[in-house]
């Protein structure tokens, strides 16, 4: 495997994409790069901000807005840097996650994007695609697919 400087990985936070994320961990710290966490996210609607602002009070702010992919970073840059990773950045974005994943690898300059693989095998995954088949059609570097599901 040819030595990358960028490394860029995406998590959901699920199980499998954080075997994605550790996958991701363990190339960037064979390959002494840095890697780039990213978690796509839909705002909040105003509907449920004001809910949780009526329940939650001033705690409203952990489950609104960025704060729960933030959360999610948190955890994943824990399992890569366990995984072995050294230099791990995070990055929230508003957005689909293959749009967010495709403009993060641009930004960063990746050499290489890690996306998971559960197996869409469902008409659904057929019809609309998957996160792996769409960004390794359109990503301009290398794509490793990670079998998640095992």
């Amino acid at each position: 495997m040819s030595s990358y400087r960028t490394v860029v990985v995406g998590t959901d936070g699920s199980e499998p994409s954080l075997r994605a994320v550790a996958r991701a961990g363990a190339v960037a710290g064979d390959s002494a790069a840095r890697l780039v966490i990213v978690c796509a996210y839909y705002p909040t609607p105003d509907r449920e901000v004001e809910q949780a602002r009526d329940e939650l009070g001033d705690e409203a702010f952990q489950v609104v807005g960025s704060a729960p992919a933030e959360a999610t970073l948190r955890d994943a840059a824990d399992v890569a840097r366990q995984a072995g990773a050294k230099a791990v950045d995070t990055s929230a974005a508003v957005g689909a996650p293959i749009g967010v994943l495709l403009s993060a690898a641009e930004r960063e300059g990746a050499d290489l994007m890690v996306v998971g693989s559960r197996g869409l095998n469902t008409l659904k995954g057929r019809i609309l695609g998957s996160v792996p088949s769409e960004v390794s059609r359109r990503a301009e570097c290398d794509v490793l697919v990670v079998r998640t599901t095992r």
